[in-house]
């Protein structure tokens, strides 16, 4: 199959990229050139902007991957030029297009978040979500059922720029007294960039339209941390603190905790999405012991104490820790 990829080579593009061409499919690329310009040089790549350069697309493809959509007026103007040229148009989005999270088992019927401006164009994490739900709105508008709609959690792996899960692993494997969310039994959800990959590649060759959650299934924070622990053989001790703690000293979740929130109120159904139509589907799991080493492999090629961009600081923790042991 003849596969058209907008983006590619950041972190979930890369990964699309390499699950194409590992199962025989020929991939365009379709950029502007800022981010790992020379990172396959064997794939043919078309130079551009997705708002202006839209017309540079002149050919065939049974099917694109629009890997970052954000702005439905962009999105809708990228469906309107590709509509008679691709088979099938995929749409990256996230399951924060939902507009209520505090039930267990929220699937793809369910509501998704409205915007009061339709034309807002800041991202912001009250937008983001809606506008992800707006630019769906316009794929499926321009495409109909041609049209398949992806909805990921949190995606997790090697490449990631964000340190939204790198964050566990790196800190864990330093070992000592490590401050953790919650309870042990907290839950969190997570899906691995290449068993993602591999989903979508798959619901492409087998002509698949409609909406898909696709992420993990719920685990616990202590079962993730344990994984890590165990793979890197550190000797961490996990210091679990209560959500009235980290709420009073202002440990934000998500970021200052990354892949955690509290399961209260408006987030309590956030880790426990549900993917079975998905795994019904065909979407498979990396064990997580294996995503965990892939993980550590990758991080050997970034320079020793290199500033990760989610999680605590050393020097913020070790305050907290103290603080903690004080309540405790």
């Amino acid at each position: 199959m003849k596969i058209l990829i907008i983006g590619g080579t950041r972190f979930i593009g890369r990964h699309l990229v390499t699950s194409a061409r590992a199962r025989g499919h020929e991939v365009t690329l379709f950029n502007r050139g800022v981010t790992n310009p020379g990172l396959f040089r064997r794939v043919k790549t078309i130079r551009g902007d997705r708002e202006t350069d839209l017309d540079q697309l002149s050919g065939q493809w049974d099917a694109v991957i629009d890997t970052c959509g954000y702005l439905p007026r962009i999105v809708r103007k990228s469906a309107e030029a590709l509509k008679d040229k691709v088979g099938r148009y995929v749409f990256i989005s996230s399951i924060s297009v939902y507009a209520d999270f505090s039930k267990i088992g929220i699937q793809e019927s369910d509501p998704v978040g409205k915007l009061q401006d339709e034309s807002v164009e800041e991202i912001t994490g009250e937008t983001y979500g809606p506008l992800k739900a707006l630019c769906e709105k316009a794929v499926q508008d321009v495409c109909g059922p041609q049209s398949l709609i992806i909805r990921p959690g949190l995606i997790v792996g090697p490449h990631d720029p964000t340190d939204r899960f790198t964050y566990w692993p790196l800190r864990i494997a330093r070992g000592g007294d490590v401050l953790a969310p919650d309870r042990p039994d907290a839950m969190t959800q997570f899906i691995d960039a290449r068993d993602l990959s591999d989903f979508i590649i798959l619901l492409i060759e087998q002509n698949v339209s409609g909406v898909f959650n696709a992420t993990g299934n719920p685990i616990t924070l202590n079962t993730v941390f344990e994984t890590c622990k165990r793979v890197s053989k550190s000797k961490a001790n996990f210091k679990w603190a209560p959500v009235e703690f980290l709420e009073k000293n202002n440990v934000t979740p998500w970021s200052d905790m990354p892949a955690w929130l509290p399961e209260v109120g408006e987030n309590f159904g956030a880790s426990h999405v549900d993917v079975s139509k998905a795994i019904h589907a065909g979407l498979n799991f990396t064990p997580l012991t294996d995503t965990i080493k892939v993980i550590y492999d990758w991080e050997f090629e970034h320079p020793e104490g290199r500033e990760l961009k989610a999680g605590l600081k050393p020097e913020r923790e070790k305050e907290l820790l103290e603080l903690l042991n004080h309540v405790q």
